[in-house]
């Protein structure tokens, strides 16, 4: 029986990139995922449950965890992915790119969280993942906005995890480096000093495998933190 058999995850961001790659890891190991995401149409297929959701605005999170809650229960795994990537000097950020970021990497993740975790620790189980990044914990050059958003998102996993402590669910912060997804395509990082080339980085199945360890360990075992790098190129 595979370890994940009978369980439901939820994951968001789960169209594509480590959405997706987290999502089929957890389908692969038995899990029912459903996904979340804006560029999603409802449906089920395999594994699989799709949700179509704008997850930066409170009625739709509100309807699709209602929905959720009532057509498959409560979860027993829920992976805060979905975000938005901004490389930008501070002085060149637009205000609204700022809110866009909040939006998307702080407000969607918290109202998730609001959506699921009342019904998660009534069940006194479960397990929370958090996508973060490596611009969680560290300051880099052009990434005001975006490590804002982040820093943020690190203090609200770390908060949940202290105000839910002994009710049963467990919190986890994944920390990627940089990974080899779409955020980059309009960067074109290969063609930019001082970014790492697109070969050298993390594979969005090296941060889903992360996520399946996570939500396999046994419910006395917390995994708190959990920071991904990419191996350095030889010679460099």
């Amino acid at each position: 029986m595979s370890g994940l058999a009978g369980r439901l995850a939820v994951v968001t961001g789960a169209s594509r990139g480590i959405g997706l790659a987290a999502a089929q890891a957890l389908a692969a190991e038995g899990a029912t995922v459903v996904r979340l995401a804006r560029s999603l149409k409802d449906g089920s297929r395999d594994r699989f449950r799709d949700v179509a959701c704008d997850l930066t605005q409170t009625a739709e999170v509100v309807r699709a965890s209602t929905r959720i809650l009532g057509d498959w229960g409560t979860p027993h795994i829920l992976v805060n992915n979905a975000g938005a990537f901004l490389l930008k000097a501070f002085d060149a950020t637009d205000p609204a790119e700022l809110d866009q970021q909040l939006a998307a990497n702080l407000k969607a993740p918290f109202l998730v969280a609001q959506g699921f975790l009342p019904a998660m620790s009534g069940a006194g189980d479960g397990l929370v993942v958090t996508i973060g990044s490596v611009s969680d914990h560290h300051a880099y050059p052009e990434n005001a906005a975006y490590a804002a958003s982040k820093y943020g998102l690190r203090g609200l996993h770390e908060t949940l995890a202290a105000e839910y402590r002994g009710t049963g669910v467990r919190f986890t912060l994944i920390s990627p480096g940089p990974t080899n997804t779409g955020i980059w395509d309009p960067i074109d990082p290969d063609h930019r000093p001082g970014l790492p080339r697109r070969s050298e980085m993390l594979h969005p199945e090296d941060v889903g495998a992360a996520v399946l360890f996570a939500a396999t360990r046994p419910s006395r075992a917390t995994v708190e933190w959990i920071r991904l790098m990419p191996t350095p190129a030889v010679g460099r």
